[in-house]
């Protein structure tokens, strides 16, 4: 099984890349599923429900998000209604939404997709994120009622990230840390067979501060003081992600490698699926 797996869209700039790249890339590389967090789609902050179908009828089969999920109050309804849509699972009792579901990928493979955030230097009252991965886990465990096992995990610490990811090592086919708009270089299977990345970089303007224009991050960090809103950057975007061969037998990563796409970084497509 092929998954595809695209960090944090950002602004326009970052879903329009996204929604112009996306079906070929599907196509080209006989993609069988598709992961994009979309958490910044939408000005740099949240997501709106015209923008999340977009990325679906793009080829996205789950869309992801994170800190910033209600930052456009539509979200808030109709996360209620689309199922491909995933906000934090860690989040109170009673959210709105929902932070796991299983899927059918192309192949007809069962793919369980779980979102889950970070305390560390994020939300430390959000619940614990390694006893709610575990309950995920035990109500569809791999290789009984799920054929692979991706997660999301969106936080900011790369020491909890990577604790994560040795958590469930054997127990996921992926883990892909997000949040940080910076692709890492660590993309690696894990000694259980988990595949795995710190961050798989953002979908936007790499001419910025995060995907944001980087005249007033610069401001702040110089003079303190605010002079205006944060924008998202404009620029040509470059699409960043990584891409997974799973066993169809086990359900665990055989393969693993970044995928970026466009003018700011250097291009490359796992060469497995060359």
């Amino acid at each position: 099984m092929r998954l595809l797996f695209l960090g944090d869209m950002v602004g326009k700039t970052g879903r329009t890349a996204v929604w112009e790249r996306l079906p070929g890339l599907v196509s080209d590389l006989k993609l069988d599923f598709v992961v994009v967090n979309g958490e910044n789609a939408a000005g740099g902050f949240g997501i709106t429900e015209d923008i999340f179908l977009e990325t679906i009828s793009a080829g996205a089969d789950v869309v992801t998000t994170g800190n910033h999920v209600w930052d456009q109050k539509e979200a808030v309804v109709f996360c209620e209604r689309h199922d491909q849509f995933l906000r934090p699972a860690n989040y109170p009792a009673g959210t709105p939404g929902r932070g796991s579901n299983l899927f059918f990928a192309r192949n007809g493979a069962r793919v369980l997709v779980a979102n889950v955030m970070g305390r560390v230097f994020m939300h430390p009252e959000l619940d614990d994120p390694f006893k709610c991965a575990e309950a995920i886990l035990e109500a569809c465990p791999l290789g009984e009622q799920a054929d692979a096992v991706v997660f999301d995990f969106h936080a900011e610490a790369t020491s909890e990230k990577q604790c994560f990811g040795h958590f469930v090592d054997g127990r996921a086919s992926l883990v892909v840390g997000t949040h940080t708009h910076v692709p890492t270089a660590d993309h690696q299977i894990l000694n259980g067979g988990t595949g795995y990345i710190s961050d798989a970089g953002m979908c936007g303007d790499y001419d910025s501060s995060l995907g944001m224009d980087k005249e007033e991050p610069l401001n702040r960090f110089i003079s303190k003081m605010p002079k205006g809103r944060f924008e998202a950057a404009s620029g040509p975007a470059t699409i960043c992600g990584v891409g997974v061969e799973v066993s169809d037998r086990t359900g665990l990563a055989e393969k693993i490698a970044p995928l970026r796409l466009g003018p700011r970084l250097s291009e490359t497509i796992p060469e497995f699926w060359a």
